[in-house]
């Protein structure tokens, strides 16, 4: 069984974080924790971490067997995150996380014996590719309880004991506990102090270290600060140009700050499956024109950027 904790952070609110896990924190607590119970003990005979889906090759499963996974798993509905493979049953989530792996990884390169730090790391499938391209440990963050939940689902197969994922947020994490790399993917633009993100992150991360933000971004040469809505969500801070984020990551400290990849999110890589119901970017775009938000406001693009700690 893999351990709740990283023995190896002591300066973290260890006591606060497990009592997350609980039906006081979260209405939906208990029938998640009973789904992930109810899951059948089928033997994981091969994991595979560096495919585009997580995979687990299972034994001995019997179709009763994979309808009650199936059924556990669709508990923890919406998956977001993805995809998995868990032996015949394919997790297709609503984002095609493995392209966006796809584009940063080269720009990681080796990550042996690296630990390494996620934040708002969702259920956790960036950390499975990182420790697939040889991290010695991955931790992830992320306030969201249900995301959490789901890390726990799939651990009940892959039984990796260097990968957490602990329902906390950036701001009560203390900086005495430095990390090789440290990830913000998807987390600046919901922050209402974008550079004070930054900052954390570079108190974060260890001297000759490295931090990978990426983030939605707009065109030009100033910050979009969204009144009201943005594509639908609500909790929209800023959303930078690209030289207003190299910017803020130099203040912050960051130096050989490297662009890695700016990209469009296309409709094909976010998308409503049968395991996120939700809607999704299709109905957040100007059906008239995918380049605008609903709200006529420029359309998503992503950015990437890779900057060092000295």
């Amino acid at each position: 069984m893999s351990r709740l904790w990283p023995d190896w952070i002591t300066d973290w609110p260890k006591d606060m974080a497990l009592e997350r896990f609980s039906a006081q924190n979260h209405g939906d607590y208990t029938k998640w924790q009973t789904a992930i119970e109810a899951m059948p003990q089928v033997q994981t005979d091969a994991v595979t971490l560096n495919h585009s889906a997580i995979t687990c090759e299972l034994s001995g499963a019997t179709q009763t067997d994979l309808a009650q996974m199936e059924s556990c798993l669709r508990q923890l509905h919406p998956w977001r995150k993805g995809p998995f493979q868990l032996g015949p049953l394919y997790i297709d989530t609503e984002w095609r996380s493995d392209w966006k792996w796809d584009r940063l990884a080269p720009a990681m390169g080796t990550l042996d014996g690296q630990r390494i730090l996620d934040i708002g790391c969702g259920n956790g499938y960036f950390g499975w590719r990182m420790l697939g391209a040889g991290a010695a440990s991955v931790v992830g963050v992320d306030p969201t309880l249900l995301f959490c939940m789901q890390h726990r689902a799939i651990q009940h197969f892959v039984q990796h004991p260097e990968h957490w994922v602990l329902p906390l947020g950036i701001e009560e994490l203390t900086a005495t506990h430095r990390f090789d790399w440290v990830l913000s993917m998807g987390v600046l633009y919901h922050r209402r102090d974008p550079l004070e993100h930054i900052r954390q992150l570079h108190r974060l991360t260890e001297p000759g270290g490295r931090c990978v933000m990426e983030t939605l971004i707009v065109e030009g040469d100033q910050v979009l600060y969204p009144e009201g809505r943005y594509a639908r969500m609500r909790n929209i801070g800023a959303i930078p140009d690209i030289g207003s984020l190299e910017r803020w990551m130099g203040e912050a400290g960051f130096q050989n700050i490297q662009i890695v990849d700016v990209s469009t999110t296309g409709l094909d890589e976010q998308r409503s499956t049968s395991w996120m119901q939700f809607e999704s970017l299709d109905k957040a775009l100007d059906p008239s024109d995918l380049s605008k938000t609903v709200e006529g406001l420029p359309g998503p693009r992503r950015a990437m950027l890779i900057g060092e700690r000295r």
